[in-house]
């Protein structure tokens, strides 16, 4: 079975509501603007980049660079290039015939070609993500020699969204999934289930868009709080209490421009997923009727 687009392009916008509802130290979220930017323009970004993302048989290239177009158009910054590169995949997996959305997704991960790259290339430097640089192979301002995975694959030692295309989304789907159901087993309200993701993803490993930005030792320093809070978060009944706390490092990591965008888009990307193997599931045949 595969989903409709309507259906695919309804979880994407869902999937960046509800990261924007959460508290999520140092981005963007419902509770506090920052770095220039607010609430609104996340929001009118997953608007307009929903359709072209989930357009019915496009390539992933093409998904990456429409969305990428559309939301500069709609509000003329890079508010979501992070999001776009990791659910174009996704999208492109949910709407072909999968047996489960990981095989499918891989199998979409193993046709990317230097089509894919050249489009993607596009869109990266039409975003200019902060710290975007030149490098000596595959750079993204010169044509494409080599398939957009490939290319990922030379990035993925200092990208954590590039990773994902080459291990087949690990830290989405090996990671991210548990942490998003873990909160609902332990009674949890609902609205912390997404800071538990971001801040699991934040404490697993350096975020690449605060290493890009302010070097490895800032990052480091943040993941190792972020270790702290998470911490705390295992062993709470009610994780309330640690709102204070996180909203007084939000402020803060705000006041010092640091914004680990790496780590909300791969908690997107994991809410995207999270929904779009829920809908999977819904339209399968059930056991009983499908003999």
């Amino acid at each position: 079975m595969r989903l409709a687009g309507e259906r695919i392009a309804a979880a994407f916008r869902a999937a960046c509501i509800a990261e924007l509802q959460a508290l999520k130290p140092g981005n963007v979220h419902v509770l506090a603007a920052g770095h220039r930017m607010t609430v609104d323009d996340f929001v009118r970004s997953a608007e307009v980049a929903a359709a072209p993302l989930s357009a019915p048989g496009a390539r992933v290239g093409r998904r990456i660079l429409d969305a990428v177009e559309a939301t500069f158009a709609a509000v003329g910054a890079n508010t979501n290039l992070g999001i776009i590169l990791l659910c174009a995949p996704l999208a492109a997996a949910a709407e072909t015939n999968p047996s489960d959305l990981r095989s499918r997704l891989e199998t979409v991960l193993d046709a990317l070609d230097t089509e894919d790259a050249n489009l993607a290339f596009r869109a990266i430097v039409r975003a200019a993500p902060a710290g975007l640089g030149r490098v000596a192979r595959n750079d993204v301002f010169a044509p494409a020699r080599v398939t957009l995975r490939l290319a990922m694959a030379d990035a993925a030692d200092r990208d954590r969204i590039a990773r994902q295309y080459v291990t087949g989304y690990a830290d989405v789907l090996e990671r991210g999934l548990p942490l998003l159901a873990a909160p609902a087993a332990r009674g949890w309200e609902p609205t912390w289930s997404v800071p538990a993701v971001y801040l699991g993803f934040l404490s697993a490993f350096p975020d690449s868009h605060v290493v890009r930005k302010y070097g490895l030792a800032v990052a480091e320093d943040v993941r190792g709080t972020a270790a702290k809070f998470h911490a705390a978060l295992q062993t709470s009944r009610d994780p309330a209490h640690l709102k204070e706390e996180l909203s007084a490092w939000d402020a803060d990591l705000k006041a010092r421009g640091i914004n680990p965008g790496t780590s909300a888009d791969l908690t997107v990307a994991t809410l995207f997923a999270h929904d779009l193997a829920a809908d999977l599931a819904a339209i399968l045949p059930s056991a009983r009727n499908s003999g």
